[in-house]
């Protein structure tokens, strides 16, 4: 992990930005996963980590508190108290301030960035990756994500290209004002062929 001459944390750069129409940027995502798209509920009882289970219920519900139990359920397992893990936490805040200014997070990017970043980097953490905080980038995506669901609802993009379900035939045959398959007046009389 790099830092500067006041020991903060420099964050990884790949020197590519991502420009959301707010003016928000973060360092592009192409490359790193699309961890949201996860079935995190699987995934989660697959490697026995309840946040990702959390992560997937917030998906499913919008509920932030679901959010705040993966934090808590993430300082209990690491065994950190959730005040030393906010104060850890803002020291993130800080490295993002000076790569890309005071709030650019606020100016908003969708919902899903952050839910993919967190996850990613909490699987990073628990793998052992030392290139980064990942602990405080997990805690950090999770927090603006509660952030921005509450303050800039209109960014919520998390299921939104989910296909509403297909309709059934019988559902088009209602609206055409004609029977259901198998009712009585859907089921015509076997053809006579000439000749029997």
């Amino acid at each position: 992990m790099q830092t500067n001459e006041n020991d903060v944390v420099i964050l990884k750069d790949s020197g590519q930005r991502t420009e959301f129409e707010s003016g928000a940027v973060r360092d592009l995502q192409v490359g790193k996963g699309r961890c949201d798209l996860l079935p995190l509920d699987i995934v989660g009882a697959l490697l026995d980590y309840p946040e990702l289970n959390a992560i997937e219920e917030f998906k499913e519900t919008k509920d932030d508190f679901k959010l705040y139990k993966a934090i808590r359920r993430f300082a209990e397992t690491e065994n950190i108290d959730l005040c030393t893990l906010i104060i850890e936490v803002s020291k993130h805040f800080e490295s993002g301030a000076i790569k890309y200014g005071e709030n650019n997070w606020k100016k908003g990017m969708g919902l899903h960035y952050y839910l993919s970043s967190a996850v990613r980097h909490f699987l990073e953490h628990k793998r052992g990756d030392t290139d980064e905080p990942h602990n405080r980038a997990f805690v950090w995506n999770l927090l603006c994500a509660a952030w921005t669901l509450k303050h800039k609802p209109e960014l919520d993009d998390i299921n939104i290209d989910i296909a509403p379900q297909p309709k059934t035939p019988n559902e088009i045959r209602d609206e055409y004002g004609l029977p259901p398959i198998m009712s009585p007046e859907f089921i015509q009389k076997p053809l006579h062929v000439p000749g029997e």
